[in-house]
């Protein structure tokens, strides 16, 4: 007789999510739980919207980025976001909460950005000391779009 063990749902932890999009798609594409954290809880109705009307559910989380723990990331095995590198004073938080994902072990980190200077900045600190990738992306017309994505994968090797 063969036992199949249920595989556990991924856990996101989508940061700055304002609402919640990024997030809401990953639980209605990879069934994934997710949990949407912003330092400002009037952008929670709106992602609880958004997931009623996408046939998920979405927790929520009131923090900024200095206040989040090693022990608390532990939680997740991924944390996304989004264009949430955009003032001068989000460059070393936004680093060190990074950093304190790698420490955390097993949280993969992705974030995608248009291409500010802050952002730039902070990437080119991850790849220096944590190891991450930082790539171009682009989408061709009609969008004619681009920017960049930070990885940092915890199963990457060295």
């Amino acid at each position: 007789m063969k036992i199949e063990r249920k595989k556990r749902p991924i856990r996101v932890l989508e940061i700055g999510c304002g609402w919640g999009l990024a997030g809401i798609y990953c639980a209605k594409t990879f069934a994934a739980k997710v949990t949407g954290l912003d330092a400002d809880d009037t952008v929670f109705p709106y992602m609880v919207h958004h997931a009623d009307v996408n046939g998920v559910e979405v927790q929520t989380w009131q923090c900024r980025y200095e206040k989040i723990r090693k022990v608390d990331l532990q939680q997740f095995d991924i944390m996304i976001a989004a264009d949430i590198c955009f003032w001068d004073e989000m460059v070393d938080p936004l680093y060190k909460l990074v950093r304190r994902a790698k420490q955390a072990g097993g949280v993969r980190v992705v974030i995608a950005d248009p291409g500010r200077p802050t952002f730039s900045e902070m990437g080119e600190r991850c790849v220096a000391k944590l190891g991450a990738y930082l790539e171009p992306w682009s989408t061709p017309h009609p969008h004619n779009t681009s920017g960049w994505v930070l990885d940092l994968d915890p199963n990457q090797i060295d």
